[in-house]
């Protein structure tokens, strides 16, 4: 069974498709900028090895002989850094490595974890663009995400089969993996029932992200397009169109 390499494997989405990848029985080979930084990484089945998501020759070098590849690179480290201060093509950039690394190596699978802040509202707008909404000093990340975004589906007839995977309402981390979601659209998912005690509240965890995206590599369903995923809090039935469930994953 192929590994997968998961660049940005040091941050929480890296490290639950890690987890999740392990837990399937698949081999990891974690990249992150410095090796040193995360010597917790380590593990049976994981391979770290320092890697550039901005050069398309590391990334080929690093990708080789992998079932598929997983975005989940951030420029900064922590909240602590300086986020107003992205380079503005930072995605861009590391789309442009990654279709042309991973074409270069033949691996025909990409999947990217996208950020919410893109999504539109239901003023059709994007969250982004909503002051009340999204704070404002996050705004240059977030339109750096977005162009990157734009790179992948202007390079949408290349060798790579990509996906963008976007958590839609509350990213948590920590919490249960219950092996299901919910797949959607351009839109925030409007679930109705949020009059008390959050019920019908979109949320996903780091785990059940790291479910999508490994589903996504091991059987892919979506093609060359981006697409959000979620769960509903407080509702207990298992809606399964669109979901990523079988009984083996739903067991661990």
């Amino acid at each position: 069974m192929k590994g997968i390499v998961i660049f940005g494997a040091g941050g929480r989405a890296g490290r639950a498709v890690t987890a999740e990848a392990l837990a399937r029985g698949r081999t990891v080979t974690a990249v992150v900028r410095d090796p040193a930084r995360y010597p917790d990484l380590g593990a049976e089945g994981v391979t770290v090895v320092q890697g550039d998501v901005l050069d398309a020759g590391t990334v080929a070098r690093v990708a080789a002989g992998h079932a598929g590849a997983v975005h989940a690179v951030s420029p900064f480290s922590g909240p602590e850094d300086a986020v107003g201060s992205v380079d503005p093509r930072f995605f861009v950039r590391a789309a442009d490595a990654l279709l042309d690394g991973l074409g270069a190596a033949g691996v025909s699978r990409l999947v990217a974890v996208g950020l919410g802040a893109n999504l539109l509202g239901a003023d059709g707008r994007m969250v982004l663009d909503d002051p009340v909404a999204f704070p404002q000093p996050l705004r240059p990340f977030a339109l750096a995400h977005t162009a990157g975004l734009h790179r992948l589906r202007e390079r949408a007839d290349g060798p790579v089969d990509w996906v963008m995977l976007t958590p839609a309402g509350f990213l948590e981390h920590g919490g249960p993996r219950t092996g299901r979601y919910r797949v959607g659209g351009e839109r925030l998912p409007s679930v109705g029932g949020a009059g008390s005690n959050g019920r019908g509240e979109p949320w996903l965890s780091y785990a059940d992200l790291a479910v999508a995206v490994v589903d996504e590599i091991e059987t892919p369903a979506r093609h060359r397009t981006r697409v959000s995923v979620f769960n509903v809090r407080g509702r207990e039935e298992d809606d399964r169109q669109g979901h990523g469930v079988s009984g083996r994953r739903r067991g661990k």
